[in-house]
């Protein structure tokens, strides 16, 4: 196939412009051919070189705590969990690719995330997600729901690894780019973790796992700007995953790393080749000699472009210990995967590509990768103007309520409240049998095999509060991920965060980031968990408009002890329900506000990271005194919806209850104010006395409610509604519609 002749014109087709390009001219001395100017265009795109975030990225805290690898240094974070064990985890965007073949685009999502965990040699223990979609009123978001939710279970289930927890959201904002945003957990001993390095001259290079297709080339540009109309026609750049293969891989992949046979590994993701190829050797500060002629292809006629952008799935790169070729091919055999020797490791900082008798590329792996010579910008940055007309909004002027218990099922029905568990029952949440809490309650928690603790994880983002106030938002997103982990008698470790923002070429969307960034900064260096690492995902904006910004969180806690692990829901009739925090009638951004009103208005909840940590500290004390029957975190839809939840969230044993709110202003700001630092807790009666003896030397402010019991949920004298009623309400809305023909 003759090549295109490379000119600025094409160049600008892939991506770059025209400083870019002019850039390449001057690292090379010379025009790229074909070839290199293709891996350029995906190296340097915003996908894999975070050109447009990277500076605001190292302003985190990126160590400390009881991390084992800083952020970025390696394909996930890891983090110290005693025993000799460590805990690996990651989250990244599928977002595009989802937009355009959900099925597909949420399935290789789930299927990279976890080749990312055990490429660190640590085995995947679970499955985490966050998604985002239009009204599901739409029959077209139906549509992509239907179709994330069975890719994410389909490979799940499938590759062998629990979904345990995540979120679901529903909001206008991402009708034309949902967000899939997908998160792993793994365990590996502390000296048995594996780099994602290349190293030694004269090492083999060999590429193992499934044959290389035509399948996702130019993924990660596809990655780097917007949707639009054009978008479908870019159904090649979206990946077609294989979870047999991937669990065979993994099997593959953890033996040859536990026998010490490996230099480093490296998950073939966004770019394929050319990615693992130059990142490998710039972290080794070595080169690389590879032949195409090597590669297993599963398409004739591929061309060298073709197969160094190639974003099929289940493949990795591996560097191994030279004259351990042998052993390393005996044990993919075994596990029937191709294993190849393209190339070896050479000492001269020069990738250098050979297919069919000609070099097609000889490229400086350093200028090619993030933290290299690829581009780093600041972009300018411009307060929205929306927020001068949101910050002033009266919320005297809101109409009060004839029947608050109209309003409470009106609110307490928003499919962003009710059960996911049409979601989650096409999960399997058991599998390896870990699972001690599964999807449902404030945060999942798996048994550490081996040991008496468990691990707490969370995604966490509300994405409203962070539109309204993007660094208040932010800091509210890390904190109540932290909350999530406490509520479950967690210890929070770390987070890893995948930051979704629309175009960062527009002033306003900058500074959102810009803002989100610092105030991730402000909540993670407060409550001590450093950040692991992560995901950006710019250009989420459909030719009508850009996606909340949503930086989600993906948070992991440790249990310490099994004795502390702690649910959400009552647990015993006669229990006495108190509120730890305090109500301060905030509606910015609330549920009550956009489905009562029909309003997305005013500032965000305010959070004090010192009285949230003050919150943590005094529950966790609690847990450990075993004074703890349930605890469940106040969030959208006020304490009403936290309390109804309370009484249902166990379907095989609900308890009612009676309490009373104590009304500061108006009884729909009191029912549905989403205040945040506040959480529900039972507790014994026979343990009231200490119990609050506790909480005034610890100072955290505390208000007893009512008691758990009956057949009912009753808030003062204006809701009383049987359990039946609710729980139909939270369990049937979403099937409901999923299941309607409109």
């Amino acid at each position: 196939m003759k090549e295109p002749e490379v000119t600025l014109e094409l160049a600008m087709e892939h991506g770059l412009n025209e400083e870019e390009y002019n850039r390449i001219l001057k690292i090379l001395d010379r025009t790229p051919s074909f070839t290199e100017l293709g891996i350029f265009s995906v190296m340097w795109s915003e996908h894999c070189s975070y050109k447009n975030s990277i500076a605001l990225l190292k302003t985190l805290p990126r160590e400390g705590g009881k991390l084992l690898v800083g952020a970025g240094e390696e394909n996930a974070g890891l983090v110290d969990i005693g025993d000799n064990l460590a805990v690996a985890f990651k989250i990244e965007s599928h977002n595009h690719p989802s937009a355009v073949e959900p099925y597909q685009g949420a399935a290789t999502g789930v299927g990279g995330i976890m080749r990312d965990i055990f490429t660190m040699g640590a085995r995947p223990i679970a499955s985490l997600n966050s998604l985002r979609f239009g009204s599901i009123e739409d029959a077209r978001t139906r549509y992509l729901f239907a179709g994330v939710v069975k890719g994410i279970g389909d490979y799940g289930n499938c590759f062998g690894v629990p979904t345990v927890a995540g979120e679901v959201y529903f909001d206008e904002s991402y009708q034309g780019n949902p967000l899939v945003n997908a998160m792993a957990v793994g365990i590996v001993k502390k000296k048995q973790y594996a780099s994602a390095i290349a190293k030694g001259e004269g090492n083999p290079v060999m590429i193992v796992g499934s044959s290389t297709g035509r399948d996702g080339i130019h993924g990660a540009t596809f990655a780097s700007e917007e949707l639009s109309e054009k978008s479908e026609a870019k159904r090649p750049s979206v990946q077609v995953g294989d979870p047999f293969t991937e669990k065979l891989l993994l099997e593959a992949s953890l033996e040859i790393i536990k026998n010490g046979w490996l230099i480093g590994i490296q998950d073939m993701g966004a770019a394929g080749i050319s990615c693992s190829t130059t990142e490998m050797s710039k972290k080794g500060k070595s080169g690389m000699k590879i032949n195409l002629d090597k590669v297993p292809l599963r398409e004739d006629g591929m061309s060298a472009y073709e197969i160094m952008l190639s974003e099929s799935q289940e493949r990795m790169l591996c560097v191994v210990k030279n004259g351990y070729e042998d052993r390393v091919k005996k044990v993919f055999e075994k596990w029937d995967l191709h294993c190849e020797i393209i190339g070896e490791v050479t000492k001269d900082g020069m990738l250098e590509v050979e297919y069919e008798g000609e070099t097609k590329a000889v490229l400086p792996p350093f200028d090619l990768v993030l933290g290299g010579g690829a581009p780093v910008y600041t972009r300018e940055q411009k307060e929205p103007s929306y927020l001068k007309e949101t910050r002033v909004f009266d919320f005297s002027s809101l109409s009060k309520p004839e029947n608050i218990q109209e309003v409470f099922v009106k609110v307490f029905s928003s499919p962003n409240i009710v059960s996911k568990k049409w979601v989650y029952e096409q999960y399997d949440s058991m599998v390896r049998t870990n699972t001690i809490v599964g999807p449902g309650c404030d945060a999942a928690v798996i048994y550490i095999k081996g040991t008496n603790k468990a691990l707490a994880m969370k995604t966490d983002c509300n994405a409203r509060y962070v539109y309204l106030n993007p660094k208040e938002g932010t800091k509210i997103a890390v904190a109540e991920a932290a909350r999530n982990i406490v509520c479950s008698g967690g210890i929070p470790l770390a987070i890893t965060n995948c930051l979704n923002f629309g175009n960062p070429y527009k002033p306003d969307v900058y500074w959102q980031f810009t803002k989100a960034i610092e105030g991730m900064g402000e909540a993670c260096r407060f409550f001590e968990t450093p950040v692991t690492g992560g995901n950006v995902s710019f250009y989420n904006e459909s030719p009508d408009t850009a996606v909340y910004p949503t930086p989600t969180i993906g948070m992991v806690g440790l249990i310490e002890d099994l004795k502390n692990i702690t649910t959400s829901y009552f647990k015993n009739e006669g229990d006495l329900i108190y509120l730890l925090g305090e109500d301060k009638e905030e509606l910015g951004g609330s549920e009550y506000l956009k489905v009562i009103h029909k309003k997305v208005a005013g500032d965000s909840p305010q959070i004090n990271l010192p009285v949230e940590k003050l919150l943590h500290d005094s529950l966790l004390s609690l847990i450990k005194d075993d004074l703890i029957k349930s605890a469940h975190d106040v969030s959208e839809g006020g304490i009403a919806c936290c309390l109804a939840e309370c009484c249902i969230i166990n379907e095989e044993k609900m308890l009612g209850a009676e309490v009373k709110i104590h009304i500061i202003t108006r009884t729909d700001f009191s029912l549905f104010s989403e205040s945040q630092s506040r959480i529900v807790v039972s507790v014994s009666t026979n343990n009231k006395e200490y119990f609050e003896s506790k909480l005034k030397e610890f100072n955290q402010s505390f208000t007893y409610l009512g008691k758990v019991g009956g057949e009912s949920f009753k808030i003062n004298d204006e809701i009383d509604l049987e359990l039946n009623k609710i729980s139909d309400l939270y369990y049937n809305t979403i099937p409901d519609i999923m299941n309607s023909e409109k």
